[in-house]
């Protein structure tokens, strides 16, 4: 029987990207991002969270370790994949993750709510003033 593998996913991450190397050398990056639900229930709006741990190999991983932050939008393109392990009191362990073939950057999010705030340990973006020589017509 054939079989597809396949998941897209938007969301923000929820802490910052963790960068570790394979004892080949491999870059190997993790993060969890949070995808938001939302749904009526009856004339109530409920929102629903589901968090996802997201693992990247080679280049992007270092540059998802170096670009993204916590609260970064991303779109991430991968496959699930199931992760077992024992704990060292023999308990048998798993999890799911999505191994990411692309991880796309969203772009900053801008005006009331928008950018990292200094509290949060980042610097606030920018805001630029659109210019109106680059209009194309």
């Amino acid at each position: 029987m054939t079989s597809f593998n396949k998941v897209i996913l938007m969301g923000n991450l929820t802490r910052d990207p963790e960068v570790r190397f394979t004892p080949s050398g491999t870059p190997v990056a993790n993060f969890r991002i949070a995808v938001n639900h939302r749904y009526k229930q009856g004339a109530e709006a409920k929102d629903d969270v589901c968090y996802i741990d997201v693992v990247v190999f080679g280049k992007q991983a270092e540059t998802c370790g170096q670009y993204l932050s916590k609260g970064n939008g991303v779109i991430v393109d991968g496959r699930l994949q199931e992760r077992r392990w024992e704990t060292e009191e023999g308990q048998k362990r798993s999890k799911h993750e999505v191994v990411a073939q692309q991880v796309r950057f969203m772009p900053k999010r801008q005006g009331a709510g928008g950018g990292v705030s200094e509290e949060a340990g980042g610097a606030a973006a920018p805001e630029e003033a659109p210019v109106e020589d680059d209009v194309p017509f």
